[in-house]
């Protein structure tokens, strides 16, 4: 892609370098090289990826070529898309992202759905505490799609926090997504009552670093991925604490590892405070997450 076109053959159209860009990426272990290859070219051209298809023979200036380049070189160094082009779409929505928070992924769209019905069985506007918020992902398209629920969204971080507080305005849903920063349940009133606690909380096991995609442990953040030996950690101190903060019937939604499954069961029942637990399996049928509803 550095070359000096000398003739037709050799000039960088938009086809030429979306097929040398997916055949590149390909060779250095992209699982969707094409797609990697459009999502990063119609961002150094700061174009719709469909304006690509119908400007495929158009030649490219030497500076989108530039901004090309070295987004592929640190693709290929296996830097997230994500986080090149700075923003992920989760829940129809489009989210910024850094490296201070976690990419969000397709699964955790679960919680939101789960959360969603909850709240609309329950019959109530509902108040939602989302623990663990990253990007605000969960929080904000709660509360985009019901417009009488106020949210509360908890980080530990408070780099993670600048994201999500910009992520709430650009989806218009800061006036009802209150953020606040602490560990956990800290930063919570005494005694202060939510409808639905969601919460997709570290959950990998610090012995499982090499059975992760590399571009992941590399790149994301490793204080939103990593709980302990058994990756339990985080979500055993919700399931300690969520009932102080959780009404009577209200629902607890944590999303975890399929093998995980069992031992979250057994949790949740040794707590003794939770009842109607039920499993919950995303898209691709894997058992993903679990509700429970807290005594009456």
């Amino acid at each position: 892609m550095s070359a000096n076109a000398t003739n037709p053959a050799d000039t960088w159209t938009i086809r030429r370098v979306l097929e040398w860009t997916t055949g590149y990426l390909s060779e250095h272990g992209s699982e969707s090289p094409r797609l990697e290859a459009e999502i990063l070219l119609a961002y150094a051209k700061q174009c719709p990826r469909i304006q690509l298809y119908t400007h495929f023979d158009d030649e490219l200036s030497d500076e989108v070529r530039g901004r090309m380049r070295a987004l592929v070189k640190r693709r290929a160094d296996l830097e997230p898309v994500a986080y090149l082009v700075g923003h992920r779409e989760f829940f129809s929505l489009d989210f910024e992202v850094n490296r201070d928070v976690l990419i969000p992924r397709p699964e955790t769209e679960l919680l939101v759905m789960e959360a969603l019905e909850a709240l609309k069985a329950a019959e109530v506007s509902g108040r939602v505490l989302d623990i663990g918020t990253g990007s605000g992902c969960i929080a904000i398209a709660i509360a985009h799609r019901a417009p009488t629920a106020a949210v509360t969204a908890v980080d530990i971080s408070e780099s993670a926090l600048v994201v999500a507080r910009r992520n709430a305005e650009r989806h218009h849903v800061a006036d009802r997504v209150s953020f606040l920063q602490g560990d956990l349940f800290a930063p919570l009133g005494a005694g202060e009552e939510f409808d639905v606690i969601v919460s997709n909380p570290p959950y990998v096991s610090t012995d499982d670093q090499t059975g992760l995609e590399q571009d992941v442990v590399r790149h994301e953040p490793h204080g939103a991925l990593f709980a302990g030996r058994d990756g339990l950690d985080v979500i055993r101190r919700i399931i300690d604490t969520a009932p102080q903060h959780l009404r009577a019937g209200g629902s607890l939604f944590l999303e975890f590892s399929p093998e995980q499954a069992d031992s979250i069961v057994a949790l949740l029942h040794a707590s003794g405070q939770f009842e109607g637990i039920n499993i919950l399996r995303d898209t691709s049928h894997q058992q993903r997450a679990v509700r429970a509803k807290r005594v009456d």
